[in-house]
């Protein structure tokens, strides 16, 4: 088993001490917001999510137990944060979010800008046309870089659960991007 580099910080902040939770709020902030940012496609809710997920944590401080690392603990707080605020969106009938509107990298020729911008489009609309349990899985593993461990952790699943997850999302973004590149269809990219 890993040693949780949280460790001191988590036994500190149980304590009582608030400079010492402060700190983990530090660490994990801009992690977090990014994660449910990918997830809800909102800024504003998203903010509300990573706020709401360290008061959670930080009132449920005494009652963790130490048994997964403290991050993955805070990821599954925001995921069920994310998953919640998606719900209610849902029972007010709120419209769903177009893919955001990253702009191109300013690199090579104005063509290879123009398609870059396109790609990054369609990356967009793919991982908003996930369900969430895909979703999750591919942000957590290609943009938050986690394990597969850490991430079956945070999802609450198994191993070979998260393989398939991982793999049906990137078959699925795959379909989408195979147009744009001119790719065969037995070739992901």
């Amino acid at each position: 088993m890993k040693v949780d580099p949280d460790r001191e910080l988590v036994e500190r902040a149980r304590a009582g001490e608030r400079a010492a939770f402060d700190q983990l709020v530090g660490r994990y902030q801009r992690r977090l917001l990014r994660l449910v940012l990918r997830l809800l496609r909102d800024q504003a809710e998203a903010e509300d999510v990573v706020q709401e997920t360290f008061l959670r944590a930080y009132r449920a401080l005494p009652r963790f137990r130490g048994e997964a690392a403290f991050f993955t603990w805070l990821y599954r707080i925001a995921l069920n944060g994310a998953r919640n605020a998606i719900l209610r969106r849902r029972q007010r009938g709120a419209p769903a979010l177009l893919p955001s509107q990253a702009p191109a990298p300013e690199i090579g020729t104005p063509e290879s800008m123009l398609l870059s911008k396109q790609v990054m489009l369609a990356i967009d609309a793919a991982l908003e046309a996930l369900p969430l349990e895909l979703r999750t899985a591919i942000v957590l593993r290609e943009i938050e870089g986690l394990s597969y461990e850490e991430i079956g952790e945070i999802m609450e699943c198994p191993l070979g659960t998260v393989r398939s997850r991982l793999f049906r999302a990137r078959e699925a973004i795959a379909r989408r991007l195979r147009p744009l590149l001119d790719l065969p269809v037995d070739q992901r990219w």
